[in-house]
């Protein structure tokens, strides 16, 4: 079983999803990509995260190919860019992604980050949309503390979620938009979990707790990503085995020992850094 999540308005969510960042950029692989989603779904997987930006909106058609006839299983969350992000551009741009998603809502979408359109106005488009029925919530990303405090000052606290780069290479939140969030109980999103260009996962640490636990050092990565309750993991994976290895990720856990390990290879934030982006 794959541990769940509450958002502020109750919903349970996977803490463990399925990105789809780089999806649909080729044709010839959507099916297969496709695929990998619908395994997902089958292993539990019910998240699905995608973006508008994402291949130009090929991610979420491919998104669309997966949850046909699945629809209800699927926790579904895009994202709006920045500049479509007023109250009137908000509102456009949802109809198109839920018109390349094939549904009538979206689970919960975000801000993809933060832009020159005033926090104000993307609350009043995204409370439009929710009030219509074509989100359920609504949330933002690449927020760090600063940003989470101006949307509240704008009227955003019923922002369900922020979703940052986190991984053991990325921990600068941990030193303070973590705590932020989980006094609100806002839960994080962790985007790229398992590192950019194999770098991570070819640490010395992962691979120490790995061995130790009879696992990969991206199942390590994911299970350290989830250790909180208050973190929702979206590794993408485009392959069979990779997504059943995401999978069984999550009925590993960490002990004591594994964590400090990680620790002495990855040191926490003892100051605050900027928000680290993808």
């Amino acid at each position: 079983m794959i541990p769940r999540i509450r958002l502020p308005d109750g919903t349970e969510v996977p803490a463990l999803g399925q990105g789809t960042w780089y999806m649909g950029e080729r044709g010839a692989e959507a099916k297969s990509e496709a695929a990998a989603l619908r395994a997902g779904l089958d292993l539990g997987l019910a998240l699905i995260d995608t973006a508008e930006m994402y291949a130009d909106g090929g991610a979420e058609r491919v998104v669309r190919q997966a949850v046909a006839g699945r629809r209800d299983e699927v926790f579904l969350v895009s994202k709006v860019y920045p500049h479509n992000a007023s109250r009137e551009g908000c509102i456009a741009a949802c109809e198109r992604s839920l018109a390349r998603l094939g549904t009538d809502r979206i689970d919960l979408y975000l801000l993809h980050w933060r832009g020159s359109v005033p926090l104000a106005e993307t609350v009043a488009g995204m409370e439009a949309l929710r009030a219509a029925g074509k989100i359920r919530s609504w949330g933002v990303s690449n927020f760090d503390v600063e940003d989470m405090e101006e949307l509240w000052r704008a009227g955003g606290g019923a922002c369900a979620t922020n979703q940052v780069l986190y991984n053991p290479e990325h921990r600068g939140i941990e030193f303070d938009l973590m705590a932020w969030q989980s006094q609100r109980r806002v839960p994080l999103m962790a985007y790229t979990p398992l590192g950019q260009g194999g770098r991570l996962l070819r640490a010395k640490a992962l691979a120490t707790v790995a061995a130790r636990h009879g696992a990969t050092p991206a199942q390590v990565a994911l299970a350290w990503s989830m250790r909180s309750r208050n973190v929702i993991a979206i590794p993408k994976a485009s392959s069979l085995d990779h997504v059943t290895a995401n999978a069984a990720a999550s009925a590993l856990r960490l002990e004591a020992e594994d964590l400090a390990v990680i620790d002495a290879g990855f040191p926490p934030a003892r100051r605050k850094q900027a928000l680290a982006m993808l």
